[in-house]
């Protein structure tokens, strides 16, 4: 999605969900006044002024002294709405409320007196206001012990420590920062001429115990080579978190490789349901394979260098080859009952990916010898 460029200010540019907003509006080539702690008062006021969207970000809600919570969420935003009515451009605000706005403590409290600075400031005319009261947020850039509970597993799973579960059963509702924002760009995008509260979309419902279930098994699949289902939704947005919090150190790691006179086999990826990625080499006039199965399927990708692969059917004894190389990639699927073997016909090293719809199981390895004899040729 791309906006028109706007002038945006964002208060608390440097905190979690501010850090993730600025890079994502800048993308946008929005022209972006961050205010965080550092700026000049006049400088932060200048910014608010002039900005045609204020996304009001800032607050503590973990202080030394709760006298804080006054300070940075009802007074300071009550700063923010006199700059905003003084830069007199009636700006859309977007305000980073709380869940917890509702609930009887000095954070709750001072949330729902930022709402209401705001919803006067709206009244006046001077700004439209959006309120969002946002449940537990999660993703890149958290801080563990004071963001949320994802935030300090991520952080607690990724060197290996224990993740703490006082009880499994409570229940969490949570929000990937990312999908946060999609809906922000989605309001930039379509202003509304109305104030008022916002809800936020694609809420994940879990339990503690779930999500530490969900992160301990993120660590164990990258200790046994697996990939797991995460590609979208709930699974998909943790474990960015999750990667997003290793050690830089941690960030590669080794893989299964066997070699022998004839190349290498390095296992990639295993899957839980649709099998496991590899690659192999073979040096120049080497064969590899010679064998069928009954019910593996592989698909073979030549990466480099090129490859003559013979097939055999088991039964009937019809044969063909086919030569492939990288310059004209091309995906070579084995068909069950077919033998197949793949010679290295070329004068450099011999890389192929492979993938197999099954992972590798000793006990059954579904494998079975069969020598291949000269067949008639196709070029692919």
């Amino acid at each position: 999605m791309t906006l028109d460029p706007a002038t945006i200010a964002v208060t608390g540019a440097n905190g979690f969900v501010g850090s993730n907003l600025v890079l994502r509006l800048k993308e946008e080539g929005h022209d972006v006044r961050p205010i965080t702690r550092e700026t000049d008062l006049a400088q932060a006021k200048a910014n608010l002024a002039a900005a045609d969207t204020v996304f009001h970000l800032a607050g503590v809600n973990r202080p030394q002294d709760e006298g804080e919570f006054l300070r940075s969420n009802r007074d300071y935003t009550a700063c923010v709405a006199a700059a905003v009515a003084e830069g007199g451009r009636k700006p859309l605000v977007i305000y980073s409320s709380s869940a917890k706005a509702l609930q009887d403590s000095a954070y709750g409290a001072t949330k729902r007196a930022g709402e209401q600075i705001l919803l006067d400031l709206a009244t006046t005319g001077a700004a439209t206001v959006s309120i969002w009261r946002l449940p537990n947020l999660f993703g890149k850039w958290s801080r563990p012990n004071y963001n949320s509970v994802v935030a300090t597993f991520c952080h607690n799973a990724a060197p290996g420590l224990p993740l703490r579960v006082d009880d499994a059963s409570a229940s969490l509702s949570l929000l990937y920062v990312d999908d946060l924002i999609d809906q922000w760009l989605t309001l930039l995008a379509h202003r509304t001429a109305e104030s008022g509260f916002a809800e936020p979309r694609q809420v994940y419902e879990t339990t503690v115990g779930e999500l530490a279930e969900i992160i301990r098994g993120f660590v164990s699949d990258r200790t046994n080579g697996l990939v797991s289902d995460v590609g979208a939704g709930q699974t998909r947005a943790l474990y960015a978190c999750y990667v997003a919090a290793l050690p830089v150190a941690d960030a590669s790691y080794p893989v299964a490789a066997h070699e022998d006179v004839r190349g290498k086999f390095v296992e990639v990826l295993k899957t839980g349901a649709s099998g496991q990625f590899a690659y192999f080499s073979a040096h120049p006039g080497v064969t590899r394979g010679g064998h069928y199965h009954h019910s593996k399927v592989e698909k073979f990708l030549v990466a480099h260098g090129t490859g003559r692969f013979r097939f055999r059917h088991a039964r009937s004894g019809e044969s063909y080859e086919l030569i492939s190389s990288a310059d004209k990639p091309t995906m070579i699927e084995t068909i069950p009952g077919w033998a197949h073997d793949v010679t290295n016909i070329g004068n450099d090293e011999l890389d192929v990916l492979t993938w197999a719809n099954e992972r590798f199981d000793p006990d059954r390895p579904d494998t079975y010898p069969m020598p291949l004899l000269p067949c008639r040729a196709y070029r692919c």
